[in-house]
Parts: structure tokens; sequence; C-alpha cells
């Protein structure tokens, strides 16, 4: 989540100027306007040739949809119930889609590779619509995957699995994660685990070898941008699960838990601590916890990089996270 803030002249043409640079993320203008410079562009689903993983999309609500994956194992095994993987994107709460290229190609290959039914929730952006709206557009969508896998979508009733639920989800997306196995409506649901890859968390004070300065005010900034409501900062414990008064970690409603890091990534520091801070909440050697580390790469390098050896290392290491019994 790089990002910054600072107040500059925009053009020279119309003297507008920014407010809030949080580049290459978003930037806002005095003038209300926004720029999201990252281009992402849309794709529509349908059947992927690389894969062979069918797609569709399915409106929850007038700001909400699911894209569905359908690996082809679940046509060829017959009888054969898969996991269902319900995704969250990423992109600081404030870019990004279900639709987006780069995440339809990752949902692609990790329905493919678990197998399992895939579950993408697209949500509500900020500042547009600031944080908790992401939350609770996710949070719908994971009741309503649960929901559908029983009775109300025909290829999650046909086949899904609902004692075998994952949530996965990359930086803002793993914070939702957190977030969703925290919910007191999701208690008692059954997740079977939670993947967190590169997680957005951060915090007032340094862990590890955590650079402060101009980054510390790139976390603390973009987070009260998307979260006016934020309580204390970086240390709302929406943003810092560790923080003094966070609700226990051993509330997490999933029998295990992945979180993966990457050398490169500044915020790999916060998911080792989060992923010890969820072993010792939960008793030790029997937490099922594990941290997976890709060395020399950086933030969700994968969705940029698919095709390199490192990008695949991870995908298989979720899908035997996925597929382990």
């Amino acid at each position: 989540m790089s990002s910054s803030s600072a107040t500059a002249s925009a053009g020279d043409d119309d003297g507008d100027e920014v407010l809030h640079d949080f580049a290459p993320l978003i930037l806002e203008y005095k003038s209300g306007r926004l720029e999201r410079p990252i281009p992402m562009p849309r794709v529509p689903p349908g059947l992927d040739a690389a894969t062979s993983v069918l797609s569709k999309d399915v409106t929850l609500s007038p700001h909400s949809f699911v894209r569905l994956y359908l690996p082809p194992a679940a046509t060829t095994e017959k009888n054969t119930k898969l996991p269902v993987l319900v995704y969250f994107h990423g992109g600081g709460f404030v870019i990004g889609s279900a639709a987006s290229a780069a995440y339809h190609r990752c949902l692609n290959d990790l329905a493919a590779a678990c197998p399992a039914v895939a579950v993408s929730v697209d949500y509500r952006l900020a500042p547009e619509h600031p944080v908790p709206a992401a939350y609770e557009d996710s949070l719908g969508a994971l009741k309503w995957a649960l929901s559908a896998a029983s009775d109300s979508d025909p290829w999650l009733a046909a086949h899904g699995d609902l004692s075998r639920v994952f949530l996965a989800g990359d930086s803002a997306g793993g914070n939702i994660c957190h977030h969703l196995a925290m919910h007191p409506d999701i208690r008692g649901a059954g997740l079977r685990g939670v993947v967190l890859i590169h997680p957005w968390f951060w915090g007032k004070e340094p862990i590890g070898g955590e650079p402060r300065g101009s980054t510390q005010k790139m976390q603390k900034g973009l987070w009260e941008f998307v979260c006016p409501g934020a309580v204390g900062g970086e240390d709302d414990t929406r943003m810092n699960p560790t923080a003094p008064g966070a609700p226990g970690l051993e509330n997490l409603a999933c029998e295990k838990v992945l979180v993966c890091v990457a050398e490169g990534d500044v915020l790999r520091w916060r998911g080792k601590a989060y992923a010890e801070a969820v072993e010792r909440a939960r008793g030790g050697d029997e937490a099922r916890v594990e941290v997976f580390e890709s060395e020399g790469v950086g933030h969700v390098f994968y969705l940029m990089e698919p095709a390199t050896e490192k990008a695949k290392e991870l995908l298989d290491r979720i899908a035997a996270f996925v597929s382990d019994e």
C-alpha cells in the first residue's frame, strides 16, 4: 500500500491542486476530482482457454456482484463436491474489481489448481464509499455464498462443499479476510481456512525492519483516507489486529490459517507478526498456522507476473492448503 500525502500543482491548464496523493493508487484533487493512475481493465466472464474454467457473474445488489468460477474437475469428477474458495481482491480499498483482468486470470488459475468452486467478490470502493462499505459488501457476499452453496445458485449447490469453505484475499483483501473471520455473524459457519496474501496491516509502533518516516505517513494517510472514522489512526483495530484492545485472535472462525508474505514487501513484518499472534492466541503447536514467504519478489507480484516460477510456487502452496485434509 504505497502512498503519500502532498499538495502540489496538478497542471497549468486549470490550476487544479492535489489534495491527497496516494499514487499510483489514487489522487484526489481540491475540486473533488479523483484519478486512479493504474490501468485495471475489466474483462467479461466466460470459458478460459488456458484452464478450461468456466465463469459467470451474479448480481447481489445494485452495487455488488460476485464472479463464480467452475473448474473442469466439477464436471469430470461426478458426484464429487469441491471446496468453495471465496476471494477478496486488493487495491488499498480504492481500486480493483472482481472483473479486473489480473484478478480474472488469478481466479481462473486458482480454481483450476485447487480445484475449487471460486467466488470472487466485488465491493464498493473508497473514497466514494468509505470503509466499512467494503466490509459490509464482503460480508453480504460471504453470507450469500454460504447460503448459495445449499440452495441459491446451481453451480454452488451442485458442486460446492459447505464443509470446506475457505476465504482468501490479497493486500486490502487479506485485511477483509481477517475482518470476516472475526465477525460474529460468521462464527459457527464452519470455515475450513483463511489465506491472507500480503495482507495490509500496519501500526504506530515499528516492528521488525519496518521503515518509518515517509512510509509511515503513507500507510497512516491512506488508511485514514479510506476510513475517515478510524480510531487511533493506524492503530485502529481494523488496520492493526494486534493493537491494544483488539478483539482476541482466538476468535478467528476457521480451522487453519495461511499467511503469505513476500521478501521485498514492506508489509511482510506485519504478516509474520499476525501469524505469530494467531499461533499464540490459538495454543501454539495446535494452532494450525502456516507462513509461506516468497523470496526476491515484492507486493502482490503474482498478479503482475503470473507466469513466473515464484508465482507458480505461491499458487501451488495455496492450492495445497485448500486441498489438504
